[in-house]
């Protein structure tokens, strides 16, 4: 009786903190079977409508993950012609002061401005110091960079000033990789949220390169941002199937890295250095990961981004986002009480093999295998309107097929 007070106890005391926060990770050619960089962020927000949009920014164009209704000089994600990449996640032991809440919030757009305006990790740099210049700087996060030269790093970053954590320092990532949620290393210690999320995704990774495992977009996408490990539980939902059939199918929906306020989660592939920045990649999910499916962006594409992954002609949100959201809403249908915490996980997931997230693994294998083709025969080439139209109306013509015949 003492544990499942203690286990209750954990839960209140949780659910009253972490709600919308992010995980994320950075991994450097060293740790990726082709040498170039990945850079992961699985989003965990309020606002539960996302979608990509294609902007002209004052030195370099970009595209970026945006709220839906959302500010349009807000990004969450992005990556621009110059090969520089971006994305953050909140942090909660940096600021200690008392700054109004009307200036805080500002780490959307200071990505926005950072895509429109960066080439390197020390441009970067140089937009923090002017920031710093101007405090406070109305931020507390972590945000993420990688740049088409090799660099790859975090910074820490407090409305005072700002640190560097460089992932191509052995010391600080001796295997290549740094995973992030919602604390700061140099911040306070033991403050902070995310420490679950964070070893969660900590021991999916290191088992995986124990293992001779490859660092990929369709790891990541499969293995981390669907994962329904949880760390101080000790409990796999996906792998324990004692588990699955002697209970409901009903689960607390508490601290796995996809959560009910999972939003959307990015994969870009960068590049090594002297190769084309246009090659770089955005693997992007919009809705609920678990049941929505990865889509590979292009900053070349500019404006023509496939159009059902931005805003539609007859709604402001993304039709990929409504189809994943569609069964989303089904898993968490209960709205009484405190049913809003609990996630009908025999519908993502389940022993007969009928689960949404089974259903789509062949598809989104699919769409891997396709993209990868693509990718290839377009590498370097300058774009291609026909081509890519045609690519993007097969992905979506399988993509419907599939999502049709779901229940």
């Amino acid at each position: 009786m003492k544990k499942i007070v203690s286990l209750l106890f954990l839960f209140a005391v949780l659910f009253a903190t972490d709600l919308y926060c992010c995980t994320s990770a950075i991994f450097t050619g060293k740790a990726t079977p082709d040498g170039r960089p990945l850079m992961w962020k699985h989003r965990d927000t309020g606002e539960e409508n996302n979608k990509v949009e294609f902007f002209k920014g004052p030195k370099y164009s970009f595209i970026a993950l945006i709220n839906s209704p959302g500010d349009l000089k807000e990004a969450w994600c992005g990556t621009n012609d110059a090969g520089f990449s971006i994305m953050n996640t909140a942090s909660y032991n940096l600021n200690y002061d008392n700054v109004p809440s009307e200036m805080m919030d500002k780490e959307g757009v200071v990505m926005f401005n950072a895509l429109g305006e960066c080439k390197t990790l020390a441009d970067f740099e140089k937009l923090l110091t002017k920031m710093q210049k101007q405090k406070p700087m109305g931020v507390e996060g972590n945000f993420g960079v990688i740049d088409a030269f090799g660099g790859a790093a975090y910074y820490e970053v407090g409305n005072e000033s700002w640190t560097k954590i460089d992932v191509n320092d052995p010391k600080i990532a001796p295997q290549g990789y740094l995973v992030y949620s919602n604390h700061s290393y140099t911040g306070k210690l033991d403050d902070g949220m995310g420490y679950i999320r964070y070893t969660n995704a900590e021991y999916i990774i290191k088992n995986h390169i124990g293992r001779a495992g490859e660092i990929t977009p369709k790891f990541i996408t499969q293995q981390l941002s669907r994962s329904f490990y949880h760390s101080l539980l000790g409990i796999d939902l996906v792998k324990d199937n004692e588990i699955l059939q002697r209970g409901s199918g009903w689960f607390i929906d508490q601290d796995f890295i996809p959560r009910k306020s999972s939003t959307s989660s990015m994969v870009i592939a960068g590049i090594k250095e002297g190769e084309n920045p246009l090659n770089t990649v955005m693997w992007t999910i919009l809705g609920y990961p678990p049941v929505s499916v990865a889509v590979p962006l292009f900053v070349k594409a500019g404006e023509n981004q496939p159009y059902w992954m931005i805003e539609g002609k007859d709604s402001e949100n993304a039709l990929m986002c409504d189809m994943a959201l569609e069964l989303k809403h089904k898993i968490f249908h209960v709205k009484r009480g405190n049913g809003n915490r609990y996630m009908n996980f025999n519908l993502i997931y389940n022993p007969q093999g009928t689960g949404y997230m089974q259903q789509l693994r062949p598809l989104e294998n699919k769409i891997f295998k396709i993209s990868e083709k693509f990718m290839e025969e377009n590498k370097d080439k300058e774009y291609n309107k026909v081509a890519f139209d045609n690519f993007y109306n097969t992905l979506f013509e399988e993509i419907k097929t599939v999502y049709s015949n779901l229940e």
